[in-house]
């Protein structure tokens, strides 16, 4: 059974989740209403995103740890 903690979209199944967001984005395509990045705002986008998690100091060490457990393994 669901997660009664979670209420409406958060509480479907993920692929559900997927099936209903993807119908919306092809909706908003074919209306002619999506926005489509460009090459430049798209580098900016995750250029802004970078420099957000990297201030998170902890969350980067616990990326490095798990990385370093993933090496070891091979």
């Amino acid at each position: 059974m669901s997660d009664t903690s979670k209420r409406g979209f958060a509480s479907m199944d993920p692929e559900k989740q997927r099936e209903i967001a993807s119908e919306g984005g092809k909706a908003a395509h074919e209306k002619g209403t999506a926005h489509e990045f460009s090459s430049e705002e798209a580098r900016e986008a995750g250029r802004k995103g970078g420099e957000k998690v990297s201030k998170d100091r902890e969350h980067m060490a616990d990326i490095g740890s798990e990385g370093g457990k993933k090496s070891r393994k091979k």
